[in-house]
């Protein structure tokens, strides 16, 4: 027969182990989450060709007829 005393915490050291193990389990999934934001917030700080474009029309680098010329080809 067992003697279920011996165990730690009179048997319900299992709990603490299964606790312990999510608490590792739910870190890497906020690593992971973390990171995939980090990412994307670097992602999102770049400019497309059309704000681009948009930008230097505004800043006077191109005319009304070079800007719709190069916005037609890029749509």
């Amino acid at each position: 027969m067992m003697n279920f005393d011996f165990f730690p915490l009179g048997g319900f050291g299992w709990i603490f182990m299964a606790l312990w193990w999510v608490l590792i389990a739910a870190g890497i999934i906020a690593l992971i989450k973390w990171f995939s934001d980090e990412y994307r917030k670097v992602r999102t700080h770049e400019k497309s060709p059309i704000e681009i474009l948009k930008q230097r029309y505004a800043k006077g680098e191109i005319d009304k007829k070079e800007f719709e010329n190069r916005k037609k080809d890029l749509i």
